[in-house]
């Protein structure tokens, strides 16, 4: 680990000298070149011109596509192939995907992964960090270990998942058909679950879904609490402990508020992931997001983004194009007005 961090060190010096070098080369070019006047331009003109690239590269992936999608939205008839409309509307597209029965279950669907898997993750994230945080001996270690899947490949994860809970009615009679975890069930004296195949029930796959955000989301939100818990004063720990204050009561009143910020961030970016969820519904149950075999029917547990690119399949087709444009107008708003929502809840709530 001290190699490691050395390593680094010496990789952030030279990275630093020649950030250096290059300025002052940058300049002698600019001068030899009768460029000088760049150099003194304001602050503001240099940040436009040092960020020219990156907006570049932003307006034509990010901004273009979403003004676009936007202006989409509002043809009838349109044909991605040939870019030919028959005409405008002005909420037409989005009547027809507000009144869908699909695009409502998928709402539904993705307010639970949200609503459910976004505090969990949050609070045992947090719990995590602490622990790890208390812990000297093999601290490194351990939080390799669930930094993990941050880096594995999201639908890896999800096949293993789905491996884990497999089995249907017709094979989890045979303990040799259990996935891991009808296995600890019936070590434990229960019955196996049909989780995600044939014979399973809504909220069965949707826990297993659930299961699998949370674990998911874990990694990414243990390093950044624990950066965070980790930057805290200790004095302000030992001040609590003289005055007698329990673990719980620091927790609660130091931990906690001082790095508010931080989970004020974890918040935001985790509510707008989970609002995007689309690789564990087609890892975990299948391509088309159904389990046409359910206990009770068909099982739909497409997700908003699951929704939009059922549409995107189909743009060939004259139209389909701008419904998909507007799902993901509607999705866009429904992100933006949570984030707005929770920013000025912030404004209360977090200790800058």
């Amino acid at each position: 680990m001290k190699d490691l961090k050395q390593k680094l060190r010496d990789f952030l010096w030279k990275a630093r000298n020649t950030f250096h070098y290059s300025s002052v080369r940058t300049s002698e070019f600019l001068q030899k070149h009768h460029m000088g006047f760049i150099t003194r331009w304001p602050g503001w003109l240099k940040a436009i011109f040092y960020l020219a690239p990156a907006l570049l590269l932003l307006g034509v992936f990010t901004f273009y596509p979403i003004f676009n999608s936007f202006f989409i939205s509002f043809y009838t008839g349109y044909n991605i192939q040939t870019g030919e409309f028959d005409g405008y509307t002005f909420l037409g597209n989005y009547a027809v995907v507000l009144q869908h029965a699909n695009f409502k279950q998928a709402v539904l669907n993705t307010t639970i992964i949200v609503f459910i898997s976004v505090p969990i993750t949050i609070i045992i994230g947090l719990l995590i960090a602490v622990a790890l945080n208390a812990i000297k001996p093999l601290k490194s270690f351990y939080q390799t270990i669930f930094f993990l899947p941050y880096v594995t490949n999201t639908i890896a994860i999800g096949l293993v998942f789905a491996f884990i809970f497999s089995g249907n009615t017709n094979t989890i009679a045979n303990p040799v058909g259990l996935g891991l975890a009808n296995q600890i069930i019936t070590f434990f004296g229960g019955k196996p679950i049909a989780w995600v195949a044939t014979g399973a029930t809504y909220w069965s796959a949707m826990s297993v879904i659930l299961v699998y955000s949370v674990w998911n989301g874990l990694a990414f939100k243990i390093i950044v609490f624990l950066a965070g818990i980790q930057g805290i004063d200790k004095q302000y720990y030992q001040s609590a402990q003289i005055d007698g204050a329990s673990r719980g009561k620091a927790f609660t009143r130091i931990t906690v508020p001082l790095i508010s910020p931080m989970i004020f961030y974890i918040l935001i970016t985790s509510v707008i992931g989970s609002f995007k969820t689309y690789s564990s519904v087609v890892a975990i149950i299948n391509r088309e997001g159904l389990i046409t075999t359910g206990a009770n029917g068909s099982i739909n547990l497409k997700t908003i983004v699951f929704y939009i690119y059922d549409y995107i399949g189909g743009a060939s087709e004259n139209g389909v194009m701008s419904y998909a444009s507007a799902a993901a107008i509607i999705l866009f708003a429904i992100i933006l007005v949570f984030t707005l929502i929770q920013l000025q809840v912030g404004k209360r709530r977090v200790h800058y």
